[in-house]
């Protein structure tokens, strides 16, 4: 059974998600995952091996040990539940919400693409967090605390910015004209009376 189609906006996007899928980045993931689990995918197709969640499931296993309990089955529900849990345990790594898919992009194949950077997200959050696992991407960046001396703050409180001041950066107002335009010097009113 194939899937509905789209039309109008549903059509549009689907159309805009596809364009922007980066097969790349989609075996990166892949292999990341097979290199972490230990074992390869079920079946070619990316989205067809996480679909029910088994994968997603040992793999947050391996970043958290036991975190989740394994339930392969042939219910979508439960293909939902595993995926539910796989994204619980990537929140509880420090992946934001925003980096993460919903359950459904996932399930009915919607969004592949945010799928993938979840996946990368994970990666750089796993190992941030102490996990011996390679890094998909760029590395995240470390927080910088900066202390000040009361001293420092107070000075900061007296200094005044140039903006304060009304300064314009040198700009002026000539060469702007209020509602009416010049033709070559004449006014276009006149000129239209003259002609």
């Amino acid at each position: 059974m194939s899937a509905p189609r789209k039309y109008g906006i549903d059509r549009e996007i689907a159309a805009k998600l596809a364009a922007k899928y980066d097969v790349q980045r989609e075996a990166e993931a892949r292999q990341w995952i097979e290199t972490v689990v230990g074992e390869p995918f079920p079946y070619p197709e990316f989205q067809l091996s996480l679909k029910d969640g088994v994968i997603l499931c040992k793999l947050i296993n391996v970043l958290i040990p036991g975190f989740v309990k394994i339930k392969p089955s042939k219910m979508p529900f439960v293909h939902m539940e595993n995926i539910a849990k796989f994204l619980q345990g990537c929140e509880k790594l420090g992946c934001p919400k925003h980096d993460l898919f919903q359950t459904i992009d996932l399930y009915e194949n919607k969004n592949p693409g945010q799928v993938v950077d979840a996946i990368y997200s994970l990666s750089r959050h796993a190992a941030k967090s102490g996990c011996d696992v390679p890094i998909l991407g760029p590395k995240l960046a470390d927080k910088r605390e900066v202390e000040f001396s009361e001293d420092v703050l107070n000075a900061g409180k007296h200094v005044i910015n140039t903006f304060q001041y009304g300064y314009n950066g040198g700009a002026n107002q000539s060469g702007s004209r209020n509602g009416r335009r010049d033709i070559g010097g004449v006014d276009p009113a006149r000129a239209a009376v003259d002609v």
